[in-house]
């Protein structure tokens, strides 16, 4: 079974003005990626606008990536539902287009117990036979997984990563001395990546490694390398991304700075909007300075 590590960028949807994912695109991006050094890719993250995607979308995204990856780096699909059945479907199909893991991401629109919550991430686990990372992201979604439930769901084989965006670092550090080795932790770009990797996280997926590929697999290295001044030196240049990104809609601004470094993945999936001139303004400032 796979093991992932390291850096791994939420890829973006290129689509065009009538809703077409723009293979191409993708491809070109993903084969930038992997020069970078990157460690993997995940398309349908958040960065790559999930929510606002159809079926057929989902999987061209997820075949577009598979495609252009061609084993060099494993590609770990996000998998989102309300429905378990539906969620089961995508996860079977996202393993058998080739995907080497899959994200599991929990919708909800009604309130959920936890032991709906753990039935929903056992049954995508239960479907495949590829590594599973659990996501949790308080911010946005309706239903959080609580730390027991994290901890039961460490017990499944197949479930072996958990991808936190909660920003509470001490909430990571829980999970750890709960979990142990069976569940790897990633960050996301809501927590600083080099203060987890110093208390034992293994990498991070997050949409700014997208536009900073190069820089983001240096910090790593340096983490991973414990030479930790010079880490934290690249990790506050790097956090000036953070600190502009949070103003605005994650997505519109990756597809930003992907625009200004000649990508043409299109514009958010309505009804999200571009970024306003003055917003794009302040991206390109920060891709200047982290250049």
């Amino acid at each position: 079974m796979a093991d992932f590590h390291g850096v791994f960028p939420y890829l973006v949807s290129p689509l065009d003005a009538e809703g077409r994912v723009r293979a191409d695109v993708m491809g070109r991006l993903c084969d930038d990626l992997i020069q970078a050094g990157v460690h993997g890719l995940t398309p349908l993250g958040s960065t790559g606008e999930f929510a606002y995607l159809g079926t057929a979308q989902r999987e061209a995204v997820v075949r577009a990536t598979i495609e252009a990856a061609q084993h060099r780096v494993p590609v770990v699909a996000g998998v989102a539902s309300t429905s378990v059945a539906d969620a089961v479907a995508q996860a079977r199909l996202y393993e058998k287009l080739g995907a080497d893991g899959i994200l599991a991401i929990l919708e909800a629109y009604f309130p959920l117990k936890d032991a709906q919550i753990e039935s929903y991430f056992r049954a995508i686990a239960d479907a495949v036979e590829i590594p599973v990372v659990i996501y949790t992201n308080p911010q946005f979604q309706r239903s959080d997984l609580t730390l027991d439930v994290i901890a039961r769901l460490a017990e499944h084989p197949r479930i072996r990563y958990i991808k936190d965006a909660s920003t509470n670092t001490g909430r990571l550090l829980s999970i750890m001395g709960r979990c142990g080795d069976a569940l790897q932790v990633f960050s996301a770009s809501a927590h600083i990546p080099a203060a987890v990797m110093l208390i034992g996280g293994v990498g991070w997926m997050a949409g700014p490694a997208c536009i900073a590929p190069r820089q983001s697999v240096a910090l790593y290295e340096l983490c991973k390398a414990q030479r930790w001044d010079e880490a934290l030196k690249l990790q506050r240049k790097l956090w000036r991304v953070n600190e502009a990104f949070a103003k605005f809609n994650l997505a519109a601004c990756i597809k930003a700075g992907l625009s200004l470094q000649g990508y043409d993945v299109g514009d958010p999936v309505p009804p999200q909007a571009a970024l306003t001139t003055e917003e794009r303004k302040a991206v390109e400032k920060v891709l200047a300075e982290i250049a």
